[in-house]
């Protein structure tokens, strides 16, 4: 805490004074607030909403207090949703409705509900309290008021597993090829590292119907394994680690061959290692596309309802006439959970890269 204390307190100064707040020390921590505000202001939004009762969210309430109509059993009536009135004295008595609105409306007390006496409209306030709409997180998780066709736990598998293993096979062959593209040296190199980087130029919209002939003709078209085979070498991938591994000595690799170490071994026992880093950016990168990716999974999968990912899922909650947001913004809360604690286990390999770039 100390530590960050520091690093966050941690000022330039000015030329004259000693440890004093320069310029450039108040623009740089604007700029860094700023930034911190576009990034987060979203995600705070989506986290106060998916706690608002339905009605709020429908009604488009923009409060950030998460405030539900207050509702009474009301004896001989049913329940009832209560409004504070306050007349011309300034008292306030609680009421419900015992009619429709009008400018002229019936309301009645709780206590005596046959009592029905006429009241202004606009002397009529909604009575509300702060609730916690845990149902919006309850129901589809466990499958209740309806929810029975979001299945929760066969969705989050699923991506779970596309997403880690695509990852896993992403980092392997896109390590390989870097590895090959940095250290080995053939004719046509450049080239090939040229024209992997010049796929980035191409649209994935563009490439989708031959991806999708691909898919058929294997036979894997319907299942998970045709979302994770296409996607599985990234010319993004390929040229960060080409980049990050041409930093590490060639005297290294020079050195283990002359103690006899196999090319594989010496893939798996120097490069691989050195080069964690930036294994721990892409993968970072990679958990981010394969959990979010949306489009091609719903192409793949859209023939087997149980083979849906997690973002397939929440389209259960949008139908044609009407959609359930407060479900939807509860289960996109619980989607973004897994990304976070992915961020926050590997953002300490990308700080001890930039500080070794590759040397150890």
């Amino acid at each position: 805490m100390t530590t960050l204390s520091t690093f966050l307190t941690r000022t330039k100064g000015r030329a004259d004074r000693k440890g004093g707040i320069g310029a450039q020390d108040v623009l740089t921590y604007g700029y860094l607030i700023f930034g911190v505000l576009i990034i987060l202001l979203p995600v705070l939004w989506t986290l106060l909403s998916s706690v608002k009762p339905e009605r709020a969210i429908d009604n488009f309430d923009t409060r950030l207090r998460p405030l539900a109509p207050i509702v009474a059993e009301v004896e001989g009536v049913g329940t009832k949703e209560l409004f504070i009135y306050t007349d011309d004295a300034g008292n306030e008595t609680d009421v419900f409705k015992a009619g429709p609105t009008r400018v002229i409306t019936d309301v009645a007390t709780p206590d005596q509900p046959t009592a029905v006496f006429q009241v202004p409209k606009d002397q009529l306030q909604i009575a509300e309290e702060v609730r916690i709409a845990t149902e919006n997180y309850l129901d589809p998780i466990l499958k209740r008021n309806g929810q029975d066709n979001f299945t929760f736990f066969t969705y989050l598998f699923n991506s779970v597993f596309v997403t880690v293993v695509a990852t896993l096979i992403t980092l392997l062959i896109n390590a390989m090829a870097a590895f090959a593209l940095s250290k080995y040296k053939f004719r046509g190199r450049l080239t090939f590292t040229l024209l992997i980087v010049a796929t980035l130029l191409i649209p994935s919209s563009i490439i989708l119907v031959s991806l999708f002939f691909v898919v058929w003709s294997f036979g894997i078209f319907g299942s998970l394994w045709g979302v994770i085979i296409p996607a599985a070498a990234t010319p993004t991938g390929v040229f960060l680690l080409r980049q990050y591994m041409l930093t590490i000595p060639d005297e290294l690799l020079e050195a283990a061959r002359m103690d006899a170490a196999s090319e594989w071994r010496i893939f798996w026992r120097i490069v691989m290692p050195l080069s964690l880093p930036a294994l721990s950016v892409l993968a970072i990168l990679s958990v981010i596309w394969r959990w979010n990716d949306f489009l091609w999974p719903l192409i793949v999968l859209i023939s087997d309802p149980a083979q849906h990912t997690l973002q397939i899922g929440l389209t259960t909650f949008s139908g044609e006439f009407d959609s359930d947001f407060h479900y939807i913004l509860a289960m996109t809360v619980v989607s973004l959970v897994p990304i976070t604690l992915v961020f926050v286990w590997l953002q300490r390999f990308i700080t001890t890269g930039i500080a070794t770039t590759g040397l150890k």
